[in-house]
């Protein structure tokens, strides 16, 4: 949809910010670099008045006539190999807790603070990175997020400390916490209306391949002691390199998306880069149509005659343009909570922090709690013994293997659920699979506390890990529609980065509650947790009933 713009809005942006416009220097630049990068030459004018209105194709239009094919294709396995980066960099830790927990003489209560420090930087980095991929664009974004991601993560394997471990992980859990919500909305933004839910859905299950992968890595390194050797004063343990190589697959998608990725159509005619969507429009269109004598129509686009604003003040006081920066930069935060938005958006804030609690708190206590079951019996029964082998300082090694085998099984039975999410969520719809998972993973989970031995646990984490998934892929598909509604007048920036950085951000936050929680009681009284994961995924399962039907329908 077209959306129209004071060519004065700067002025109209001052009056509304009379404490800061007083003499103050405004330097409106265009586009989300601030410069034009594109300008019609004079004799493009007059050749652009005389093309007719239906000349213009909208983004929808123009992205069915793209095609689909090969480009997908290729799509598909970049930011599936970026989203699996990150599945690695946020699952490595629960694999280095049974092992690092000696080297870095950890408590339980320090390895929940651990796993808790990587949420907490991604809570910060969902939002900040989300923000400004809806106001720099998203390819950018992605560069920077994971970069960072995979840089920290990598130095924080040389950490000699655990609380410099601790910082290095939650600088690494920024970068991720950015690259987690834009991937999804770049992808979904070159994705045809029919072909969108099965896309993100198929986007979704590289998590499962990047699970499989940390889970094979530990499977691999952790057990090798001949790994093991003295760096100067560093004493360099297997679980180090594991920390190393799980930091790779983040610096090689850095450098794809760097290299050879476009910027989203969708935010170009947002920013009324129409050049430059055209050319991504026609790149789509000749790789998925390779061989083909077919054109291309699109010959104009619908874009927004929008110019992103950058002002730069030079008066005031630091904390008056401190204020005035954060109040700009917590303006999305507030759309989402206005008009029609206001009942999904709350909804939204329920589920995401139910499934984020559930999810990870169990999650990343789970080569923890299969350890503990080592001897056979479920993990609570035994987590009074394991304290007391931790209050002696058991040694770690030689690792137990078993250990990172369940892991890997429990990872690989995510399948399942990634394949029905596939071939269902256009369908059934987001909705309903959200709801029914959501109740089904409560149920799983409180089979986990009736549990009496270690295969029985083993079992029933497997079919709480492919029945959870279906939950988080309806609700990243659900996530990416919603947001901006239909009647964008309202709404005139965009918000779908923004609302996805904000909700993994209240996600995280419920991540770390729930690592902080297990951390405090897997040792005392296991079974709380337990059972709060079990009702908060109930609650969220509940919550989703509220949530409208998006199957099928256009980005606005």
């Amino acid at each position: 949809m077209s959306r129209q713009y004071p060519l004065d809005r700067s002025i109209d942006d001052a009056a509304q910010t009379p404490l800061l416009a007083k003499n103050c220097e405004l330097d409106t630049l265009d586009s989300d670099e601030g410069v034009i990068l594109f300008e019609r030459a004079g004799g493009h004018e007059a050749h652009d008045v005389q093309r007719s209105a239906n000349t213009h194709f909208s983004y929808e239009k123009a992205v069915d006539e793209a095609g689909f094919g090969l480009f997908h294709g290729m799509l598909l396995v970049v930011c599936g190999w970026a989203n699996a980066s990150d599945a690695v960099e946020v699952l490595c830790v629960s694999f280095l807790l049974p092992t690092a927990r000696c080297d870095l003489q950890l408590s339980s209560s320090d390895m929940g603070f651990l796993t808790a420090s990587l949420f907490l930087g991604m809570m910060i980095g969902g939002y900040i990175w989300g923000y400004l991929a809806d106001q720099r664009g998203r390819q950018n974004v992605l560069v920077m997020s994971l970069t960072v991601n995979g840089v920290f993560g990598l130095l924080a394997s040389f950490a000699p400390w655990f609380w410099l471990f601790l910082i290095l992980r939650f600088i690494s859990g920024i970068g991720v916490g950015g690259s987690i919500p834009v991937i999804f909305s770049y992808f979904s933004e070159f994705q045809p209306r029919l072909k969108r839910g099965a896309m993100i859905s198929a986007l979704a299950t590289f998590w499962m391949a990047g699970n499989i992968l940390a889970a094979g890595l530990a499977w691999l390194v952790i057990p090798q002691t001949w790994l093991h050797f003295r760096l100067g004063g560093l004493d360099i343990q297997s679980w180090r390199w594991f920390v190393m190589f799980c930091s790779v697959p983040s610096l090689t998608s850095a450098l794809i998306f760097q290299v050879a990725m476009p910027e989203s159509p969708r935010f170009l005619m947002e920013a009324g880069r129409e050049t430059e969507a055209l050319l991504v429009f026609r790149r789509m269109f000749a790789v998925n149509n390779r061989g083909s004598r077919k054109t291309f129509a699109v010959t104009g686009l619908n874009v927004s005659s929008k110019k992103t604003e950058r002002k730069t003040r030079s008066c005031g006081t630091f904390t008056q343009r401190s204020f005035y920066l954060i109040k700009r930069g917590l303006a999305p935060i507030r759309k989402l909570f206005v008009g029609e938005l206001a009942s999904r958006s709350s909804c939204l804030v329920v589920v995401f922090y139910c499934i984020s609690f559930g999810y990870y708190g169990l999650w990343m206590w789970f080569p923890e709690l299969f350890k503990r079951a080592e001897d056979g019996g479920s993990p609570c029964t035994n987590a009074n013994a394991s304290r007391s082998q931790t209050q002696d300082n058991q040694s770690c090694y030689p690792v137990k293997t078993a250990v990172y085998m369940e892991g890997f099984i429990t990872a690989a039975s995510n399948l399942p659920g990634n394949i029905f999410t596939i071939l269902l969520m256009d369908v059934i719809g987001g909705k309903a699979l959200l709801c029914c998972s959501l109740l089904l993973s409560s149920v799983s989970v409180f089979l986990i506390y009736e549990a009496k031995t270690k295969a029985q646990s083993v079992l029933i984490s497997c079919v709480f890990s492919g029945v959870s998934v279906v939950a988080w892929n309806a609700l990243d598909v659900l996530g990416t529609e919603l947001y901006p509604t239909p009647s964008g007048n309202l709404y005139p920036t965009p918000l779908r980065s923004s609302a996805l950085g904000f909700f993994t951000g209240v996600g995280r936050l419920a991540a770390i509650m729930g690592n902080i929680v297990f951390g405090q009681l897997v040792d005392t009284n296991c079974v709380i947790p337990v059972l709060l994961v079990s009702a908060l995924l109930f609650t969220g399962g509940i919550t989703a009933l509220c949530l409208p039907h998006t199957r099928q329908t256009e980005l606005t």
